[in-house]
């Protein structure tokens, strides 16, 4: 019955929707769900689109069985049938699942409330707004934002200015998933605050599209595009390349290769890919189109003349600049590198340390520079044994 309902026949698969949907296999769907993984995605959309045919008037009830299992691949279809046949009485099934179902339950019941936009679920859909699961978390927000409850989002913001790196990841989610783009400029602030720029940076695309925040603000454009960069293959996957549309962001920034702060993230992006495509256990699991596009990058970021954008690195060697920490790792000027160590940015310095000892010289004076400046112990403690 799988193999007839994933099937190309379509007296196969018209069949075996019918029958589970009629016969409420529950089985069967728990069993799309457990191969949900092995499945190419149009033949998991497929699959929600004969199962959405082959609900009617008589037999909708069986969804309320598969809700013990969750699958964004069939969330839609599960969800829109429940708001199709909803009433008072389902609307407070879904409710009393929001508040003490599974995460699973939970899940579909969040999406039902942004079909269904009863106020009454504001509060659990607050509380549940913040879990460990993140599916739940994206559905509380995008309930909340259909019924346009704002406290939620102004919380998220200034759960952005958290101390908390993780508090902070968890608003920026919520943020996104609640869809309002007024947030993008606290986002990106957040961004440049956070040990986890990677991971902030790496939602920012579903928000809004790199193309355009380069369009609109250059400058953070390329931060963005340069801490997507530092995360792919390590915290980002690969595959985001194309919710990133990266090539069109780096060809847009190619074009502006003479401005010092592109050359540095062209630069960055040239060394990337190289060790993507030189490694074999970045591209061993990933399919044939991802392959293509980080080869196709590739050969876009090797067209551009190394030479030349090496000879920019140096006017983003100051501490003002935000490229400053990739900047170092492409300079090899020893005067201008060790200018950074009478800066007032203590990890700026310890940076500049680092790559001094890299190049073989970092000398006791250039020591004795750095920890003038230096007030933390632990920096100190590094400086001193390098």
């Amino acid at each position: 019955m799988f193999k007839k309902l994933t099937g190309k026949n379509p007296r196969d698969y018209e069949y075996a929707a019918k029958y589970i949907m009629d016969n409420s296999d529950e089985k069967l769907f728990a069993e799309l769900v457990d191969k949900d993984s092995f499945l190419f995605d149009f033949v998991k959309q497929n699959v929600a689109e004969r199962l959405e045919k082959a609900t009617n008037i008589n037999n909708w009830k069986t969804v309320l069985k598969f809700l013990k299992y969750y699958s964004p691949s069939y969330e839609d279809f599960i969800v829109s049938t429940l708001a199709k046949y909803a009433d008072e009485d389902l609307t407070d099934k879904m409710l009393e699942l929001l508040e003490n179902g599974t995460d699973n339950e939970k899940t579909y019941a969040a999406k039902f409330f942004s079909y269904i936009q009863d106020p009454i679920s504001i509060d659990l859909l607050k509380k549940n707004s913040y879990t460990e699961n993140e599916y739940l978390n994206a559905n509380c927000a995008i309930a909340l934002s259909a019924m346009k409850e704002e406290n939620s989002y102004f919380e998220a913001i200034e759960k952005l200015k958290s101390d908390d790196d993780f508090e902070k990841l968890s608003a920026v989610k919520f943020l996104v998933s609640y869809g309002k783009k007024d947030a993008l400029a606290n986002i990106i602030e957040a961004m440049k605050q956070s040990a986890l720029a990677e991971n902030i940076a790496g939602e920012i695309p579903y928000l809004e599209s790199i193309l355009k925040i380069l369009e609109n603000d250059f400058e953070n454009g390329l931060l963005i595009v340069n801490c997507i960069i530092n995360g792919l293959g390590e915290i980002l996957g690969l595959s985001q390349i194309f919710d990133f549309e990266l090539y069109d962001a780096l060809e847009y920034i190619e074009t502006e290769f003479e401005d010092s702060r592109a050359a540095v993230v062209l630069l960055n992006a040239r060394e990337k890919f190289e060790t993507l495509t030189e490694n074999d256990e970045y591209l061993f699991d990933e399919d044939k189109n991802t392959k293509n596009e980080i080869n196709d990058i590739k050969k876009l970021l090797f067209n551009i003349d190394k030479k030349e954008l090496l000879s920019k690195v140096n006017f983003q060697l100051k501490e003002e600049s935000p490229f400053v920490y990739t900047a170092l790792d492409f300079s090899t000027n020893l005067t201008a590198i060790r200018e950074l160590l009478k800066c007032n940015n203590q990890t700026i310095i310890l940076k500049t340390a680092e790559i001094l000892k890299s190049l073989g010289n970092l000398d006791d004076t250039a020591k004795t520079v750095a920890l003038l400046k230096i007030t933390d112990e632990n920096i100190k403690s590094i400086i001193r044994a390098m």
